[in-house]
């Protein structure tokens, strides 16, 4: 029997979001479960972004299957349409339920793309029983052919990570409130702004690590909130760990990765009425409406009650402590070994 082979090109890219993370994780992971189970298909850096969209549609399964390879694991929401033999992992469908939250170009590829690795996967996997209900609605798959297996959080991210050190290093002198997230439309950073308005007020930045990503639609209008830009993964468990509080205002999410993280560092954690984010927090957050004066009025009750913070921040411990992506990788190649 052949080897499964990994599909490395969203691991490949420098930049680091959710699916970024998850890509890494499992390309990581997986081989060394399974030694000579897993092949690891990596394309060179410059295919990694929108040139590899051409590696991974023709290099890819050609490769795949020259290696022999039995099944072909695409962790980050696209495989080739042409593979009979994908097992893809898709995070979310919001290119489909809201194609104005992404550049026309990208929209476009996703709605003539997506549902047709979809139909002819062998599998797909998603991160929550939300995303998984999108699935089923969006692509029009059958409910069977999609498993639920949410994401991690790493070991790195603990309450004891460097804050003092993630300060210095990015110029952070004042506390700070925290969302990380791309100031997309569908991340809703503008719910942020009046918050981060009248904190300032108190001396309390309103602070937002996260790069631009050409494929999102751009949202403006972000000037009262201090951005950091990407930030290197070494910091982010420090920056973490240093907020006062972690604020996740998405209008949507298929997961949710930031709140949990923020949660195993032991920052309490306000986080969206919305897509998963409600499951994914299980009771360990403040949930509150996706809206900026929503927003502030609930920032500030939590900042000024000591008690609540600390209740989210024990409660946050607990629900993190539930997700690793040791377990998530060994029940994707569970699911695979079934296959």
């Amino acid at each position: 029997m052949g080897p499964v082979a990994i599909n490395a090109r969203a691991a490949a890219r420098p930049e680091l979001g959710g699916v970024e993370r998850g890509a890494r994780e499992l390309t990581g992971r997986l081989p060394a479960l399974r030694p000579g189970g897993y092949l690891v298909l990596r394309p060179a850096a410059a295919f990694s972004h929108r040139l590899g969209h051409a590696w991974e549609q023709g290099v890819l399964p050609v490769e795949a299957a020259r290696r022999r390879a039995r099944l072909l694991l695409c962790p980050a929401n696209l495989a080739p349409v042409a593979s009979r033999r994908a097992v893809v992992v898709v995070h979310d469908a919001a290119a489909l339920r809201e194609p104005a939250w992404y550049s026309p170009v990208y929209a476009a590829l996703q709605a003539r793309i997506l549902p047709a690795v979809a139909r002819r996967a062998v599998h797909l996997v998603t991160v929550s029983e939300f995303s998984r209900r999108e699935l089923v609605e969006l692509l029009a798959v059958p409910a069977g052919k999609v498993s639920v297996i949410p994401g991690g959080v790493g070991e790195a991210f603990t309450p004891g990570a460097d804050a003092g050190g993630a300060r210095a290093a990015l110029g952070l002198r004042r506390p700070y409130v925290l969302c990380v997230a791309s100031a997309t439309a569908r991340k809703n950073l503008q719910a942020l702004v009046p918050a981060a308005a009248a904190l300032a007020g108190d001396g309390v930045e309103g602070v937002v690590a996260g790069g631009d990503r050409p494929q999102f639609a751009p949202e403006g209008g972000l000037g009262a909130l201090r951005r950091l830009g990407h930030v290197p993964d070494a910091l982010l468990p420090g920056l973490y760990a240093g907020a006062e509080a972690f604020v996740l205002p998405s209008l949507h999410e298929g997961f949710g990765l930031t709140a949990l993280e923020a949660m195993a560092c032991g920052t309490p954690v306000l986080a969206a009425r919305a897509g998963a984010l409600p499951d994914t927090c299980g009771g360990a957050a403040r949930l509150v409406e996706p809206d900026g004066e929503a927003v502030r009025a609930a920032l500030a009750d939590l900042l000024g009650d000591s008690a609540e913070r600390e209740r989210l921040r024990t409660a946050g411990l607990e629900r993190a402590g539930g997700f690793s992506w040791a377990r998530t990788a060994s029940a994707v190649d569970g699911l695979l070994a079934g296959l």
